[in-house]
């Protein structure tokens, strides 16, 4: 019996399961993270090379995610309000899809990988999990948490494999109800493909829930902090490597302080220190070869469309590493400016004005997060309402989102935008019910006792 086979076996059972006893599990792994918090950490800066931070950072949001989704289920559980109809007893009700795939990305190994399998299971549907090739202890972690809460066997099930025949027969099967995919734009544009083609046996449209990815922007207007917001680019654009769907890649800087903000940017970027993830430093190394190669084609490529002020080369020797490197005097719609890089590389682009500034922001394909710089509140305002992205942050850094205060997820090719971390989440693993039962006629009806 497959993967599929035991979710689907164990959703007879899990779907009915009541819905505080589904989020205690969760309650409970949140506390055994919390008791092993440390061991995780070193897992992960071990597997993927973060930071002490970085990896910290990541063990929280997890906690954070497990504590929130299995509160949102109590909520949901009470199902949508509804008028009263005349005669009639009425309930509409959240019911759970049934077995689903979870295919999630090595940048973050755990708080993805646990964050997207637990939202549907205590929502009521059953998962198979499969993390990257390049960070399968991490799902490995989370199996292991589970089976130590006592979460029904077949409610969670980790495989683990090559992408392409692994990931795409999960994908292709009849058998699998939905799909939640975090990682690049090619692949995810692929699994939505392959979910919309039905297949004979299959009884069910596939939901597909995607995060992609971004080519997010900084704005700088000529009334900002300019400490702040070059302190933001920098910790926007190379924590973890630049490694993060939501990190800064172009810096979009008003012309009157152009040359400022560089400098200052500059300034922050030569006190980062780069090494190995064991010892800490700000900046350690990037997740594979293929990422190296990547990187730099992209490094040479911007050495062409712009002038480059720092870095440039592979770092330390004996390692994947990238310096942290600044390219000036792009143009918005050179490559660099427009195409995902996923490393520790950012384009400086120069705006005539504020509003120009907006327009090169939003002259993407993409549409994730983005950071605005000012103190002006007409400015501002402009921003709030004109800078098209999911994630938009106010004079501060555009990594960094936090569960249950700034839901996660991105407009256009960024994704679904279907707010991990926030309240409508769940609502991607439900289908709702609407019942309405004629009372007896002593006036009673079974809905009043389920419901």
């Amino acid at each position: 019996m497959g993967a599929l086979d035991h979710a689907w076996e164990a959703f007879r059972s899990w779907r009915f399961t009541p819905a505080s006893e589904r989020a205690d599990y969760l309650f409970r792994a949140a506390e055994l993270i919390r008791q092993r918090r440390l061991e995780i950490n070193a897992w992960m800066i071990l597997e993927v090379g973060k930071n002490f931070i970085e990896a910290d950072a990541e063990t929280c949001e997890a906690i954070d995610f497990l504590d929130y989704y299995a509160r949102l289920a109590l909520t949901l559980d009470k199902g949508m309000d509804v008028i009263d109809s005349f005669g009639d007893v009425d309930r509409t009700v959240y019911v759970p899809l049934g077995a689903g795939v979870s295919i999630s990305p090595w940048n973050f190994p755990f708080a993805i990988t646990l964050g997207m399998a637990a939202a549907p299971i205590v929502a009521g549907n059953t998962v198979v999990a499969k993390p990257s090739p390049d960070s399968p202890m991490m799902g490995w972690l989370i199996a292991q948490l589970f089976e130590e809460v006592g979460l029904p066997h077949g409610v969670f099930n980790f495989v683990t494999g090559d992408n392409l025949e692994v990931g795409e027969s999960l994908v292709v099967s009849p058998k699998v109800r939905f799909i939640t995919f975090t990682g690049s734009l090619g692949v995810g544009l692929h699994i939505t493909e392959q979910a919309g083609k039905p297949h004979p046996e299959q009884a069910f449209i596939k939901r597909v829930v995607t995060e992609l990815g971004g080519k997010n922007a900084v704005v700088v207007d000529d009334e900002a902090d300019l400490d702040a917001a070059a302190l933001g680019i920098v910790q926007s654009a190379f924590g973890f490597q630049g490694q993060k769907c939501s990190a800064c890649s172009r810096a979009v800087i008003v012309d009157s302080v152009y040359e400022t903000v560089i400098e200052k940017v500059l300034s922050f970027t030569k006190e980062l220190s780069m090494g190995h993830a064991a010892d800490n430093p700000r900046m350690t190394s990037v997740i594979n070869q293929k990422a190296v190669d990547k990187i730099l084609s992209f490094i040479e490529i911007g050495k062409s469309e712009g002038t480059l002020i720092y870095g440039g080369n592979r770092g330390p020797a004996h390692g994947y590493y990238i310096e942290p490197t600044l390219i000036r005097d792009v143009s918005p719609h050179a490559r660099i400016a427009q195409e995902e890089i996923f490393g520790p590389v950012v384009a400086f682009i120069r705006a005539k004005d504020t509003d120009d500034a907006i327009a090169i922001a939003n002259s993407t394909r993409f549409g994730l997060t983005g950071a605005f710089y000012s103190k002006n509140p007409d400015k501002l305002k402009k921003a709030i309402l004109e800078f098209q992205v999911g994630n938009l942050y106010i004079n501060r850094k555009c990594t960094g989102a936090l569960v249950g205060a700034q839901p996660f997820g991105g407009f256009n090719l960024s994704g679904t935008d279907s707010k991990a971390g926030g309240a409508d989440y769940l609502h991607y693993f439900v289908q709702a019910k609407a019942i309405a039962e004629r009372p007896d006629a002593q006036g009673k009806t079974v809905l009043e006792t389920l419901y």
